[in-house]
């Protein structure tokens, strides 16, 4: 399937600028463009684009509130924003609503070619994540699929976490006993809690309920801390070479790509370092259908 994309914009020169950059680097099918952000509103809700190329300042309404309006209809596409201001509030106001990437004003050829490129591999991942659960899905309806003999969870486990960058973090040694038990459970779609998973792995640690308890909580703070560390490695890894194939396999896979531009973001401009927002089972639950499809020879 192919990328579809959406422009909206006021300014006519910016949209037949966009318009041919999209025709001649192949990056996606342009479905349709507007020229506000009410027209462009109602034609995002009836096309249902892949990605939407929106201004920031439009007379009608300015691209943050167009973009917080689709997202409360439930619109899950994604959008990247338009804009000459370098405004750090409204670029931060963006970010939060949820929008991929900036592209600056005046528009860059090479920036649009660029940012396109890279949504796009973020849209095949998810593609990708998708079909490995739905073809779980499959398998745990009908039949568990034979272990490949000489791997076991351990083994692929910590190769995932020697490329995330994070074997040697107090959390590692939790994160592979989750795999394993859930692995073992065959766990179908429905995917446990966090809590469940935790007090389930604390129960082999500790003899006593009130020692299940104290960590369970442990686990949960270690668990967080090592997959702040794996967004961070990620983050510095995107900084350094934005092409390398960890980051390009991992960052998008493993966490969503608005808080690592933001955790990129905050490593440009030397901000204090913070817990950093984090998906957890988001994390735990890619890992989980990685390991299960290199088990089964994937």
């Amino acid at each position: 399937m192919t990328l579809s994309i959406l422009i909206v914009d006021d300014d006519i020169v910016s949209r037949s600028m966009l318009q041919d950059i999209i025709e001649e680097c192949g990056a996606g099918e342009l479905v349709g463009t507007a020229e506000g952000g009410i027209e462009g509103e109602q034609m995002i809700i009836n096309l249902r684009p892949d990605v939407v190329l929106i201004d920031l300042l439009m007379p009608d309404q300015d691209g943050i509130e167009t973009v917080a309006r689709l997202k409360a209809l439930g619109f899950a596409g994604k959008f990247i924003m338009i804009s000459q201001v370098d405004n750090k509030e409204m670029v931060g106001a963006a970010y939060q609503q949820g929008i991929e990437f900036f592209i600056h004003k005046p528009i860059n050829r090479v920036e649009v070619e660029h940012v396109l490129k890279r949504v796009n591999e973020q849209w095949k991942y998810e593609r990708y994540v998708l079909e490995i659960q739905q073809s779980l899905t499959k398998f745990n309806i009908v039949e568990t699929p034979p272990i490949a003999k000489g791997r076991t969870v351990r083994d692929i486990s910590r190769v995932i976490l020697i490329d995330l960058g994070i074997l040697g973090e107090s959390g590692s040694k939790d994160v592979i006993a989750l795999m394993e038990y859930v692995i073992e459970q065959k766990q179908s779609v429905e995917w446990p809690s966090l809590k469940e998973m935790y007090e389930a792995v604390a129960q082999t640690y500790k003899p006593t309920a009130k020692e299940v308890e104290k960590e369970s909580k442990a686990m949960e703070q270690r668990i967080r801390r090592t997959v702040n560390a794996a967004l961070t490695n990620m983050a510095s890894i995107g900084l350094t070479d934005y092409s390398n194939h960890k980051f390009e396999h991992y960052a998008p896979l493993y966490f969503d790509f608005q808080d690592v531009r933001m955790k990129m973001r905050a490593m440009e401009e030397d901000q204090p370092g913070d817990k950093g927002k984090v998906n957890i089972k988001k994390f735990l639950h890619v890992f989980y259908m990685e390991t299960v499809e290199k088990l089964n020879g994937g």
